[in-house]
């Protein structure tokens, strides 16, 4: 049952959603990806053309084209490196946004953007082998160290640096995911002891120990946020799981899969909705819903962080079925298009298609399907 559950899913990531995004989301005249497309597969103009979006973009065709040898999607490649280079990297550090016809709209640099570069050019290097990509990520790691580097711990949101600004944890995961990524391409030990500073900040600041909880928005000292410092996001919860045994490969220590599976147990416990899907946000306090949207992303990471549990082979299955059953029936969409939002009842919102969510589709079920393969006797279709 999860064998053929997977099967559809990877034939609507690869076949129809993967397959319409090259063909209908991608300017083949500029090699750039647009923000946003329509349900009807044209673009979505919505005023900006973010760093975020092409790297995103870059990082899940340059992963797919290491899972599947598809000719069309290893051309695309070169030319999206190459318009993000030449588009973002100004002066010698990357800008956040372009307008829609291209010219500079933001030119602040962005840490979460930031920690895309170092995902995607990983995977963009491992896909083609070009150089270029280590040089630049070794330069965004620089910059990140001597620009955007704070005193009390982490990294500022962005530069230039507004010291008052409210910190969060979410760049830091991904600063984490991009490390992470780095090191695995090039084993260069500077990215290994970024990876062990962030893991250090998890444990310090952001785990929440009283309530066992991941927290999201702090003060410039760490301290909780007096507005916000009580928000808790389960698909955060669940994505840092995933990416805490990742960096436990690198760096094991029993204090990171201790805190993985704190982080597990409640997201698992409160962060699960009784009619399906996974909570936008719950209080890290009462463990009550804040929230109770459910937008697309935290459920591809709940699939992500059920393959990486210390969990019976059982249960894994059992919660596999289940969650990509709920994906299939509420979320995925023929010719690979998806419900970003659902209502609280599982209705569909009415919303265009996101050019940063097909990064969290992909990797969601691609980690599924790579735990499938190796325990579960999954025979792909490719």
């Amino acid at each position: 049952m999860l064998n053929s559950a997977l099967l559809s899913s990877q034939s609507f990531l690869f076949n129809e959603l993967l397959n319409n995004w090259s063909r209908y989301g991608i300017n083949k005249e500029k090699g750039y990806s647009y923000e946003s497309m329509n349900h009807d597969w044209t673009s979505n103009n919505v005023g900006r053309v973010r760093l975020l979006t092409q790297c995103r973009q870059l990082y899940t065709f340059s992963h797919a084209c290491q899972i599947k040898n598809t000719p069309e999607w290893q051309a695309m490649l070169t030319p999206l490196f190459d318009f993000i280079t030449s588009h973002y990297y100004i002066d010698e550090r990357w800008i956040f946004s372009l307008n829609d016809d291209l010219s500079i709209k933001d030119t602040q640099s962005d840490a979460y953007a930031l920690a895309f570069i170092l995902l995607s050019f990983s995977h963009y290097y491992r896909a083609t082998k070009d150089d270029r990509a280590l040089s630049y990520m070794k330069k965004t790691h620089l910059f990140l160290l001597e620009k955007m580097q704070a005193q009390s711990g982490g990294f500022y949101e962005s530069y230039p640096v507004d010291s008052t600004q409210i910190r969060r944890q979410n760049p830091h995961m991904h600063l984490l995911e991009g490390y992470v990524a780095a090191f695995e391409t090039t084993q260069d030990k500077d990215y290994k002891e970024a990876i062990q500073s962030l893991l250090s900040l998890a444990l310090e600041h952001f785990y929440h120990k009283d309530t066992k909880t991941l927290r999201e928005f702090f003060s410039t000292d760490w301290s909780l946020d007096a507005k916000t410092g009580h928000q808790v996001e389960p698909g955060h919860h669940f994505e840092w799981v995933w990416l805490l045994y990742q960096a436990n490969k690198i760096l094991p220590n029993s204090d990171y899969t201790d805190l993985a599976q704190n982080l597990w147990r409640v997201a698992a416990r409160h962060g699960l909705a009784e009619n399906g899907g996974i909570y936008n946000q719950i209080d890290g306090n009462t463990y009550q819903p804040l929230d109770q949207e459910k937008r697309i992303w935290p459920i591809t990471e709940y699939l992500k962080a059920i393959t990486v549990m210390p969990i019976g082979k059982e249960e894994k299955i059992d919660r596999l079925e289940k969650a990509i059953n709920y994906a299939q029936q509420h979320y995925f969409l023929p010719n690979g298009r998806w419900n970003e939002y659902l209502n609280e009842d599982n209705t569909p919102k009415d919303f265009p298609l996101p050019g940063t969510s097909s990064y969290h589709i992909f990797l969601g079920l691609t980690e599924v399907i790579a735990w499938a393969k190796s325990y579960n006797g999954f025979q792909d279709s490719f």
